[in-house]
């Protein structure tokens, strides 16, 4: 009963015992998010593909769908799984979340000064020495910070990356003689240990033209030649073979053409997260697969189904589907098609949201829809698939997802539920 949009014939029984009743979606209220298993299959192994092609290991972001089952996706060896070298969280309570799964390589791509968050990672290297954390640092307070959190002692030095940031960025030191003094303060300390260089290009550039494709690959050369000039200076720990990471989910393919020549004596992680789930929008419009690599693009795996409630106007239909059940960031939601119905296509002709409420979505519809008639026939009741944009911010509202077998058939049939922990 707590699962958004699961019927009452779901209430009361495991999920094994709901799934074996092969439900349908037209079972399901509205509205309701849907993964689609055959997409996530397909973009999957085509990052895997790619990765291995480039000579880079993988670390998805897990914060994109905070979802074990699918984390065990990525990290399963292939031919199943995506064989990810581990999985990048943004937090420590992300991590502890993926600990308390199994994981036991996680890259925390961010800076940890919490001390409560610290030390959790110190007794979780104690207890288990299959175990590797590694987070962040830009600035030697950072180094600072760490160290004071972690005075009581620590069995094992903590790996910590040097973070290269970018003018108008997001975290990530400025300048390499800051960086350069941020690695000494870390190869000095006896509770941590310098493990590679890392950040994040997706900050600097927001498209595909050439001058944003320009800064993300002299940004990348940047990281390769603090990597070289802290191998060079010996502070890296004898033995260790240090970790180069960058790569969003929008220029990874940058990634693996500038880094790895730049960087042979160390492992290439490429941290990208909304591959799996792709979207219908942002990522669907800048992601390099299909665009510069290969001739297969990533699929949406994600839809909205949503319910129309009124149709006021003839231009204008409201559907039950809000803020709370659709991502909105990175761009609104997309009239697809219309559940059950063949007719869809000059009845969404022209058509686009243009708002969410809490609980609404405004549907306009094309004016050449509404002038022939066509319109008309979007009626009270019908059921609209909806594409979006942005899985980082749509799967975090729903904590029980079905999984469809195939989002494009009459009444896809659900063969599976995915639990989120958000």
């Amino acid at each position: 009963m707590q699962d958004k949009s699961f019927p009452p014939s779901a209430h009361g029984r495991t999920r094994e015992q709901f799934l074996a009743t092969e439900p349908a979606l037209s079972d399901f209220a509205t509205p309701l998010l849907t993964l689609d298993a055959g997409a996530m299959v397909h973009n999957v192994a085509r990052m895997a593909d790619w990765a291995q092609e480039a000579g880079v290991l993988l670390a998805p972001h897990g914060k994109t769908t905070m979802a074990p089952a699918l984390w065990r996706q990525l990290l399963d060896d292939r031919p199943l799984g995506a064989g990810a070298w581990g999985l990048t969280l943004a937090t420590p309570w992300q991590a502890q979340v993926a600990r308390a799964h199994g994981v036991r390589r996680i890259l925390i791509a961010n800076e940890v000064v919490d001390p409560i968050g610290l030390r959790w990672m110190a007794d979780e290297l104690a207890a288990h020495e299959d175990v590797e954390l590694l987070s962040w640092a830009d600035g030697v307070d950072v180094v600072h910070a760490m160290e004071a959190a972690l005075s009581g002692g620590a069995p094992r030095p903590l790996r910590v990356l040097v973070e290269l940031g970018g003018a108008g960025g997001r975290t990530g030191v400025r300048d390499r003689v800051a960086a350069r003094a941020i690695a000494e303060a870390i190869a000095a300390s006896p509770f941590l240990e310098l493990a590679g260089v890392g950040g994040y290009e997706g900050a600097l550039a927001h498209d595909a033209g050439d001058a944003a494709i320009a800064r993300v690959d002299a940004y990348l050369a940047d990281l390769a030649d603090l990597h070289r000039e802290l191998a060079d200076a010996g502070l890296y720990p004898e033995g260790l073979r240090p970790v180069v990471t960058a790569g969003g989910s929008a220029y990874f393919d940058r990634v693996g053409a500038v880094l790895p020549p730049l960087c042979p004596d160390a492992d290439v992680v490429v941290r990208s997260g909304a591959f799996q789930i792709h979207d219908d929008g942002f990522y669907a419009g800048i992601s390099p697969m299909g665009r510069t690599i290969g001739d297969a693009p990533f699929r949406s795996a994600m839809h909205v189904w949503a319910r129309v409630l009124s149709r006021p106007e003839p231009g204008l239909a409201l559907l039950d589907c809000g803020r709370r059940d659709a991502s909105f960031d990175e761009g609104l939601p997309v009239a697809q098609r219309i559940a059950g119905r063949a007719d869809e296509e000059d009845v969404l002709a022209g058509s686009h949201v243009s708002a969410l409420n809490d609980q609404h979505l405004f549907l306009r519809l094309g004016d050449e829809a509404v002038a022939s008639g066509a319109a008309a026939r979007l009626q009270v009741g019908d059921v609209v698939r909806l594409g979006l944009s942005h899985p980082c911010t749509a799967l975090d509202k729903w904590r029980l997802i079905p999984v469809v077998a195939d989002a494009d058939a009459p009444d896809p049939v659900v063969v599976d539920a995915v639990e989120t922990v958000f």
